[in-house]
């Protein structure tokens, strides 16, 4: 298959439908495209967890309906809400309360994060269940040093005071969240950097369970290495110069559209 060397770049979305803005239409179907992905790799719970992303410019997210599988997530199913967990266009789907109260929490104290995504993905589980730190042994890895935040198991999120726990736990400057004994939350300023930080983690996660069991001591780089190869994926360098939408994205919406490109409507 020959690749036009124009489509390794921004991906065409389409004309938006009547009523809505062409970024919220972008939005909706690189969100709509990112549940799909999860489904696709295998990191689902059939229809619970969420990933949320802000319509840029304003104060509303959008969110799954609660009951749809990852499969059956479309562009145009999401439902738009606003912080306080109000259905904006009254869909009259319902959303889930631990989604609402994890994702606004987050949202609200972190406007420079547009992706909001919490799986229960096997190797992020399975770590949060040692009770070990994560630790960059892998390239990959490298770019969540000092990224991670770390939050206690609390029981089902459903507890509105559990916001303000959850965002000290995740801090300012992190983009990754290790829920102990629950599952795994990956941020970024666009939906594109969420979603590729949860496969880079589940990844790396899979390394760190495989070294641990070989029952030698763990062997990471020097922290000064660990750091300057963060920097390189942070700044740019090691994407190409690309920041906010990862070169990688492109590639795997032309596999999601061979596959199933029903996500786009």
């Amino acid at each position: 298959m020959k690749i036009d060397p124009r489509e390794l770049g921004e991906v065409a979305i389409g004309e938006a439908p009547a009523g809505c803005s062409a970024v919220e239409w972008r939005t909706r179907v690189e969100l709509a495209a990112a549940y799909r992905l999860v489904h696709h790799f295998g990191w689902t719970t059939t229809v619970y967890n969420h990933i949320t992303a802000r319509i840029p410019g304003t104060e509303h997210l959008l969110i799954n309906a609660f009951g749809l599988a990852y499969d059956e997530i479309r562009a145009s199913n999401l439902v738009k809400i606003d912080l306080d967990g109000n259905d904006v266009d009254h869909s009259g789907w319902p959303v889930n309360r631990a989604g609402y109260v994890i994702h606004s929490a987050i949202h609200a104290a972190r406007p420079d994060l547009q992706c909001v995504l919490h799986t229960h993905s096997p190797n992020a589980v399975a770590l949060a269940a040692t009770g070990t730190r994560f630790v960059p042994l892998n390239q990959e890895g490298c770019q969540f040093h000092e990224r991670v935040g770390y939050h206690p198991f609390e029981g089902i999120a459903l507890d509105a005071a559990e916001k303000a726990r959850l965002v000290a736990d995740l801090g300012a400057t992190n983009h990754t969240l290790v829920l102990w004994n629950h599952g795994l939350i990956t941020t970024g300023p666009s939906i594109t950097w969420a979603w590729v930080r949860l496969k880079e983690f589940e990844t790396a996660a899979g390394v760190q369970l495989r070294a641990m069991a070989a029952g030698v001591p763990l062997k990471p780089a020097p922290e000064a290495v660990i750091a300057h190869t963060r920097q390189q994926f942070e700044g740019g360098d090691a994407q190409a110069g690309a920041k906010v939408r990862h070169p990688e994205w492109p590639a795997l919406l032309r596999m999601l559209d061979r596959v199933d490109p029903s996500y786009r409507s």
